[in-house]
């Protein structure tokens, strides 16, 4: 089985973090979520995947490669004009010969994808839409399914008149190869606002998938850190690197803790990096690879990319500070987002 991968978005809403890297580079417990993403499919035995790309193409390119590091085939579409959910899966219709699955690089989930694609074939479906109840969030289609799964009722990104049901489409999606009929080809096509409606007018058989796991989209600064902290809470259950050196703890190959440092559960630390003497490292913590932190530096509930550099004294709370970014000494930063990437 193979996969088509949504990771193309610019991220807008989630700037300043995404003007110099595409959205689904954004680090969670000191990994890509596009990352993430390929190592579920990984794990429900789809290696071929391809990815679309347009926003800082080279970015994910250079990263992933050809995909050997996790085991598995990455092609890649490039979009120079954007051509929508459904119409860049449409560029790639050749890639796929069977059954397919279409998920988004920049959501977070530990979805169950065999239980989704048995339901899938069980069914006979044309298409599959996976749902996740949720309290009260309608910035996603919401549907509504009958007692046998049949989608009967879809409404994208609805107003709040038009609010329903609490049952969203979190853009994880299985088709069969005959949904490229209704996609016309070499134009902007969506699937929420165009496919799924038509294939419902069409009384195609569409059915809904509710899952069970965790699921969000990292669309803004406010889903990004429920996402890193879910995932230190284990509530998201993401492969994380390193040594589990105490329960809740995570330390990176390489890494160096000085005398007097102190680690409070949940934090992750990456591989390579320098924590100073007395400091310390609280909860909801993750320090990415090659970063330093100085002597007498308090972090706590922040999220720090790759290669940042902390100077002694220095207090952050509820910050994020991305790559390469450097710390001046004996300051301290609250409820922001420190910025000076390179």
């Amino acid at each position: 089985m193979k996969a088509f991968v949504m990771a193309a978005g610019a991220g807008t809403r989630l700037r300043p973090l995404t003007f110099a890297i595409p959205k689904p580079m954004v680090p969670v417990v000191n990994k890509p979520v596009l990352e993430h993403t390929l190592e579920n499919l990984c794990r429900h035995g789809i290696r071929h995947a391809v990815l679309n790309l347009h926003h800082y193409p080279e970015t994910i390119k250079n990263y992933f490669g050809d995909g050997a590091s996790l085991d598995m085939k990455i092609s890649y579409s490039y979009e120079k004009d954007l051509l929508g959910t459904a119409g860049g899966v449409k560029k790639m219709e050749d890639f796929f010969d069977s059954t397919f699955l279409v998920m988004s690089g920049d959501g977070l989930t530990d979805i169950d994808l065999t239980r989704a694609i048995d339901f899938h074939n069980r069914k006979k479906a044309l298409a599959t839409m996976v749902l996740k109840t949720v309290d009260a969030k309608f910035d996603y289609g919401i549907t509504i399914t009958d007692s046998r799964g049949r989608i009967r009722k879809f409404v994208e990104k609805p107003s709040w008149s038009d609010v329903f049901a609490n049952t969203v489409n979190t853009g994880i999606y299985i088709f069969e190869p005959e949904v490229f009929k209704y996609i016309p080809a070499d134009t902007f096509f969506d699937f929420g606002l165009q496919l799924w409606p038509q294939l419902l007018k069409r009384k195609k058989p569409i059915y809904g998938y509710l899952m069970d796991e965790y699921w969000t989209d990292v669309g803004n600064l406010t889903e990004y850190r429920k996402g890193v902290r879910d995932a230190l809470d284990r509530k998201l259950k993401l492969r994380i690197d390193g040594d589990q050196v105490r329960p809740g703890i995570w330390i990176g190959e390489g890494t160096r803790i000085e005398k007097g440092a102190q680690l409070n559960p949940p934090c992750v630390i990456g591989a390579h990096c320098i924590i100073g003497r007395n400091a310390v490292i609280d909860a909801y913590t993750t320090v990415a690879n090659r970063s330093r932190i100085g002597q007498g530096a308090n972090l706590k509930n922040s999220i720090l990319w790759e290669r940042v550099e902390v100077a002694k004294n220095v207090r952050l709370d509820n910050c994020i500070i991305g790559h390469g970014a450097k710390v001046s000494e004996d300051i301290s930063v609250f409820e922001g987002a420190v910025l000076n990437i390179e």
